[in-house]
């Protein structure tokens, strides 16, 4: 049994369809297309669900954003050595003192330097990314290479 559906079309749309009516099975045409576009649908939906193990796949993901959060931590520590470097003995002492580590970003002696570097190193276009605070990943990397810097040489000085 078939079964009547009403459908909305543009007016051109329409002006075309009344003028080539007597050219075309209308309705042949609307099943045929909805038919290919269902089967592709439920095709898509079976392979995808036979083919992947979804446990898998979320696995998979964790490890890749294991591996991804450790590469902002990474460039924190090589940005804090790369800093600590350079830095007078008194900024030194400053961040290796410093209270909030964290805090440390929105400081006036460094609030720039900070700036530049997060644009540096692209965290900003991460900043609405809820899934990982890429900016404290980065901060933990900073401070270990700072103080890694630090241990290194303090007993020297």
């Amino acid at each position: 049994m078939a079964q009547k559906i009403t459908l909305s079309i543009p007016d051109l749309l329409h002006e075309k369809l009344k003028e080539w009516r007597n050219s075309f099975n209308f309705s042949k045409m609307f099943q045929e297309a909805v038919t290919d576009a269902i089967q592709k649908k439920e095709e898509f939906q079976k392979r995808f669900s036979e083919e992947f193990d979804m446990s898998d796949i979320i696995k998979r993901l964790q490890q890749e954003k294991r591996i991804w959060e450790k590469q902002f931590y990474k460039s924190g520590k090589n940005e804090g050595i790369k800093w600590a470097r350079s830095a007078h003995y008194e900024e030194l002492l400053y961040v290796v003192n410093f209270e909030d580590t964290y805090q440390l970003t929105n400081d006036a002696k460094f609030k720039i330097y900070f700036e530049e570097v997060h644009t540096k190193n692209e965290l900003g276009k991460y900043a609405n990314d809820n899934s990982i605070d890429h900016e404290l990943m980065f901060m933990d990397g900073w401070f270990s290479g700072v103080n890694e810097f630090w241990t290194q040489i303090k007993e020297e000085i």
